[in-house]
């Protein structure tokens, strides 16, 4: 009698988002590092409001997966985090990953409010960002682990999600990292990882 094994598919992802990398850069980031195929479905303004209706939310970005369409950009990326081995080795690490991922809302509301701001308050935006950015980051250096991880010794989305958000940051104010060397050394940590770096070299080159 023989006996047939049926290998599991590999499951098909579709990221959908506009032609930016904003919202949907942190998942993009975490299925480079894993070395994950999935289509990256760029669409423009004008098709938005023909496919608004048909997303859970009526927002972007969104995942189909297995026939499920997922929404709320965390979500998205923490789902893939979990299914590369890239959310934390333990529970403990990924509710640290979690918790770490969840404050960097706070950073990056500051940063994205200067791109939205009319031209008479940029200023005052950016102002803003250079009077929070250095107690926030603070706070990051002292729960960052000494070994170019925010959380254990290896790479998790909670180091994927810091370097976009930070990216941002540092294009606003170039010295923000200068005292602070174990997120430097996350930075470092990043853009080193030979997939990220395939990654950031290939990716489209869009406004935010």
């Amino acid at each position: 009698m023989e006996i047939c094994f049926r290998i599991p598919m590999a499951p098909k992802y579709r990221l959908v988002y506009f032609n930016l990398r904003a919202r949907a850069e942190p998942t993009r980031l975490v299925f480079a590092a894993a070395g994950v195929d999935y289509e990256d479905v760029r669409i423009q303004r004008d098709e938005w409001p023909g496919l608004k209706p048909n997303t859970p939310m009526g927002q972007l970005p969104v995942l189909e997966v297995g026939g499920v369409t997922i929404c709320q950009s965390m979500a998205i990326a923490r789902y893939v985090a979990k299914e590369t081995g890239l959310a934390g080795k333990t529970i403990l690490e990924q509710a640290q990953a979690d918790m770490l991922v969840d404050g960097l809302d706070d950073l990056r509301g500051k940063q994205a409010v200067i791109r939205k701001a009319p031209e008479d308050r940029k200023e005052q935006c950016k102002k803003e960002l250079a009077d929070f950015a250095p107690d926030f980051l603070s706070k990051y250096e002292k729960l960052c682990g000494p070994q170019g991880h925010l959380v254990g010794d290896s790479l998790t989305w909670a180091d994927l999600v810091f370097y976009d958000v930070t990216s941002k940051v540092l294009a606003v104010l170039p010295g923000a990292l200068d005292d602070l060397p174990k997120l430097s050394k996350v930075m470092d940590t990043v853009t080193a990882n030979e997939r990220i770096a395939k990654w950031l070299a290939k990716r489209p080159d869009t406004p935010h």
